[in-house]
């Protein structure tokens, strides 16, 4: 370890444990985000409306918001490994179980039962990388361990996209369950520092400290909702054939900002990339209702990812920040219930909005969430 002029200790960010638990992460959301934009696609396939299709990929998300608190308990009270690979595990097999469903009701049940695997297994990610990161760079840290998910979606989308011109949605499951297996086989050597047991501690499935930004990550991820769950649909009835390169551009994006918006709120405060970051996504938002061409589609994945990209790290690391240790695993559920419920929500709103009225009208009332982070952070 290092030590700063005034003798104290440097705790170093780049251990060998936090690059695994990114390196997990990375495999996780690519096998992810390969099934991401093709589940409404196949949803559709099977004879289902708009709204229905909201409803299939929302309950995915619910269930994951359900388990998440009793996550983030155990997480604290039995320790974090097992817990995160028995949601990997489940993962896994609930992507294999999807080449299986041959009807809506089948494929629901198994969106249910992956939700409450990746709801165990992000919360647990979130909370091993927070217990591995040193607290006076955890805003940084946190940002550097969001560039996994990022890098996963700025190619895995357009991998899903582009398969289904080539192979079947039953090869696409087998490919993205086989690499959930692999995130499995990668986080067996993950080793976590011991931390003091407080039973005395042991308090509410939520965290008090991470409701604000919670509330806020929610109504963002609220257009993000729409974003996953109806732009592929939208696009090609605009006569946009692949969207891949949206969400490629929005994921380079990503890339670039997380680092530098984590490491500006640590010196500098929340505010200064939050309130930017909100402005970002009413523009991108506004963007994509009025789009007719791919290249202002890519105009607004861009801003779309400078907004996310500067929120969320600084969000995150709100949420856990001035938790004890003993209750980041509570902190961090409280925050992704947040996350997935804004997804979730989002995406049977929109689906109910866009079957009344149309994909442009829906994008333009997404604009109202965005105002609402004001209120619940400042």
């Amino acid at each position: 370890m290092k030590k700063n002029p005034d003798q104290t200790i440097i705790e170093p960010l780049w251990t060998k444990n936090f690059l695994l638990i990114m390196a997990t992460n990375l495999v996780v959301f690519l096998g992810f985000q390969i099934i991401m934009p093709i589940m409404p696609l196949y949803i559709q396939s099977l004879g289902v409306n708009e709204s229905l299709i909201g409803i299939v990929t929302g309950a995915f998300t619910l269930t994951g918001v359900f388990i998440c608190p009793f996550a983030g308990r155990i997480l604290d009270e039995r320790g974090r490994l097992p817990i995160y690979m028995l949601g990997l595990a489940i993962c896994a097999l609930s992507i294999f179980s999807y080449s299986l469903a041959n009807t809506v009701f089948l494929l629901l049940m198994f969106r249910l039962i992956h939700g409450l695997g990746w709801g165990v297994a992000t919360t647990g990610a979130g909370t091993i990388a927070s217990d591995l990161i040193p607290r006076p760079r955890l805003g940084e840290g946190m940002g550097y361990y969001g560039l996994t998910t990022v890098f996963a979606m700025a190619i895995a989308p357009s991998i899903g996209l582009q398969l289904i011109h080539y192979t079947s949605y039953h090869n696409i499951f087998l490919l993205s369950g086989t690499i959930t297996i692999g995130a499995l086989l990668l986080a067996l050597p993950i080793r976590i520092p011991p931390m003091e047991k407080k039973p005395e501690q042991k308090g509410s499935l939520f965290e008090k400290t991470a409701y604000r930004p919670a509330v806020a990550i929610f109504f963002i991820t609220l257009t993000y909702g729409a974003v996953v769950t109806f732009l592929a649909i939208y696009t090609t009835q605009l006569g946009i054939a692949n969207i891949g390169p949206f969400f490629t551009v929005y994921a380079i994006t990503l890339l670039a900002v997380r680092p530098l918006s984590g490491k500006l709120a640590d010196k500098k405060g929340d505010s200064i990339v939050i309130i930017p970051g909100i402005l970002a996504l009413i523009i991108a938002m506004l963007l994509l209702a009025f789009a007719k061409t791919l290249p202002v589609f890519l105009l607004a994945g861009f801003v779309y990812g400078v907004g996310f990209g500067a929120t969320n790290p600084a969000l995150q690391a709100l949420a856990v920040r001035k938790v004890d240790p003993s209750r980041r695993g509570a902190a961090n559920s409280t925050y992704m219930n947040g996350f997935d419920l804004g997804i979730g929500l989002g995406a049977v709103i929109w689906g109910l909005i866009s079957s009344a009225t149309s994909y442009s009208f829906m994008y333009v009332l997404t604009v109202i969430p965005c105002f609402s982070p004001f209120s619940s952070i400042y």
